[in-house]
């Protein structure tokens, strides 16, 4: 699968309204390799639900967020594609979990614990829904650097639904996290 540059200006604004933005993590390694090896291998997986060019972010070494202690830093990255018409929300998040399961991610009672792969939609076109499987936009998108630096990267104008500003602005206003550093 092919990626664009490494923004969203290329598409037009009517595709820019119809982006899947997933964000990509992991801080152990797996049967693919690494961490890095990890992210990069899994946001082909994700732009190939496309089947269109896609944008990556860089990828970007955080320090883990409400993880138990002791865990290791994140590889993390954003993927923004353009899903296909007849695919859904729910439909994607099956996909993303069938490609975490294939990167050994098993769900357990520990909460944040460290993974192999971690997938996550922050946004789903103009979508805004909650239900027991799925909230979109992602609750916790807006105030969480690892996730608004490298959307902010590819996308720095993108407004989360739900948001009255964008990624980049958002980033800039919150406190510090950690060390967020692109790679």
């Amino acid at each position: 699968m092919s990626f664009r540059t490494n923004t969203i200006r290329e598409f037009s604004q009517a595709e820019q309204e119809r982006l899947a933005f997933v964000a990509l993590g992991s801080n152990l390694d797996s049967a693919f390799g690494s961490s890095q090896l990890n992210v990069l291998l899994a946001s082909q997986r994700v732009a190939a639900l496309s089947g269109k060019p896609s944008v990556l972010s860089s990828l970007w070494q955080t320090e883990p967020v409400d993880c138990p202690p002791g865990s290791a830093p994140f590889i993390n990255a954003i993927v923004a594609f353009l899903p296909p018409v007849t695919m859904s929300p729910l439909d994607l998040l099956s996909a993303l979990q069938a490609i975490e399961l294939e990167f050994g991610r098993h769900r357990g009672p520990l909460q944040n614990a460290p993974r192999p792969l971690d997938l996550d939609i922050i946004a789903f076109g103009s979508v805004v829904m909650e239900s027991t499987e799925l909230t979109l936009p992602h609750p916790r998108a807006h105030v969480r650097q690892f996730v608004l630096l490298p959307l902010a990267e590819i996308a720095e104008d993108y407004i989360l639904p739900g948001q009255t500003i964008s990624a980049a602005s958002l980033a800039q206003n919150l406190p510090e996290q950690g060390k967020c550093i692109t790679l």
